[in-house]
């Protein structure tokens, strides 16, 4: 009988064990650990700044009618890096869509819906043009991606040297929409109540952020991806056409970072030439916190959310403490990508250690 008991514990033991490193070996473990994060990280604000109305639901909203456009570049490059690319054009992408909008709408008096159209397939054929430099022509992903964001911010001062801001009536309308929340509200120090709401841009990027996730993970490309990310040799033999594959991640990526500027203009409507600055840097900082690898294979675009929700709360911090200067912010997004860095070369031996 006692020999029965310890050959069950010690079953169960190594069961728990294996799920433990199963869970360890997956592609969640990291986002797990960044969720863990994110509500360590508000829940502490919302108990240092319980004053200020940190941790009400119009303050989380506030992050994100903030960072609609960066949740969609940052699970656009969240994708590329599970495909073991990188795409550094697209902060400059964005800001060239915006001028398009700006200048067409407003000096050209184009339509602005049609502008909508235009400036997404324009996305698209820049995505393909540099899918098919790094697919078909073997360049690395870093230097056609580099010689993008050239060509972006040149055709950006080539449009409008001048910042253009977008008056139109129907674009206008898009920006003002609202998504009106009837709990969660409170008064403030006036007795006003104050609802909690999304704007539009919000509301679509949560959907292009679903549409992602229900494609990475159900669907025959979405596993292609991981594959080619993982190991290309493996994906041949496995009968997976590489090249197709990483081509459609860039187009993919093009219509997603036009896509993300069009929600950038309905968050700041107009073009500017220095408009979104190191935006491409702060995706790929989001696509890193979020969970996933610069060696490829490992991801999930839901992490890239919660990676610009951790960027985001740094940024809160500070502008509630109000005695810290600009810099921290940088100087705690490199401190937090530094631990992932070094978290995935951990998770990269433990890796190798099971095969």
């Amino acid at each position: 009988m006692t020999d029965t008991t310890t050959t069950m514990s010690t079953i169960r033991k190594k069961s728990f064990l294996g799920s433990l490193m199963a869970r360890f070996y997956g592609n969640n473990f990291l986002l797990i650990i960044t969720i863990v994060l994110f509500a360590g990280m508000y829940i502490t604000g919302s108990v240092i700044f319980s004053n200020k109305n940190f941790g009400t639901l119009n303050s989380f909203f506030d992050m994100l009618n903030s960072n609609s456009a960066l949740i969609v570049l940052a699970a656009g490059m969240t994708m590329v890096l599970i495909s073991g690319g990188i795409d550094i054009s697209v902060g400059a992408q964005m800001a060239m869509y915006c001028m398009m909008f700006a200048y067409f709408i407003e000096k050209q008096h184009v339509n602005a819906y049609t502008m909508i159209v235009v400036v997404l397939i324009t996305g698209v054929v820049f995505g393909l043009i540099q899918g098919v430099l790094v697919a078909y022509f073997d360049i690395q992903p870093f230097i056609v991606t580099l010689a993008g964001l050239f060509l972006a911010r040149g055709l950006t001062a080539m449009i409008s040297p001048e910042t253009i801001s977008i008056q139109d009536p129907n674009f206008q309308s898009l920006v003002s929409m609202k998504l009106r929340f009837p709990f969660g509200g409170y008064y403030n120090s006036v007795g006003d109540y104050q609802q909690p709401f999304v704007y539009l841009h919000v509301v679509l990027a949560l959907l292009i952020l679903i549409a992602l996730y229900v494609m990475m993970t159900w669907t025959k490309f979405g596993r292609s991806i991981y594959a080619v990310g993982g190991n290309q040799q493996s994906a041949r033999l496995m009968g997976l056409n590489v090249r197709r594959t990483k081509l459609m991640v860039y187009v993919l990526n093009g219509f997603l970072a036009a896509f993300a500027g069009f929600l950038f203009c309905l968050f700041s409507p107009a073009g500017a030439v220095e408009k979104a600055p190191a935006y491409e840097m702060y995706a790929i900082a989001a696509a890193v916190i979020g969970g996933a690898m610069f060696t490829g294979g490992v991801g999930n675009v839901l992490g890239s959310l919660f990676g610009v929700l951790v960027q985001a709360t740094i940024i809160k911090f500070v502008n509630f403490t109000g005695t810290l200067s600009n810099g921290w912010p940088e100087f705690i997004r490199a401190a937090i990508m530094s631990f992932f860095i070094i978290l995935q070369a951990v998770f990269t031996w433990v890796r190798k250690q099971r095969e």
